[in-house]
């Protein structure tokens, strides 16, 4: 009888933890945190494409001149 008690809270007890969640203020200093994160992730991968492109030229260049 106490699983199907249990089972009935359920619902209750989830509600009552996305309650906490969203008045939570912390939860929302995480996400900008992961937010800011994110953004610099993706500037970094935007300023590496051509930075490796020119050292692979740079690469190439001193290969040739190697005369390897």
């Amino acid at each position: 009888m106490e699983k199907k008690i249990a089972v009935k809270q359920l619902p209750q007890n989830f509600i009552g933890k996305l309650k906490t969640f969203i008045r939570d203020r912390e939860g929302a200093t995480a996400i900008e945190y992961a937010v800011i994160a994110g953004l610099i992730s993706i500037a970094l991968l935007a300023a590496a494409t051509p930075i490796g492109t020119k050292i692979g030229t740079l690469m190439t260049a001193i290969k040739t001149a190697i005369g390897a």
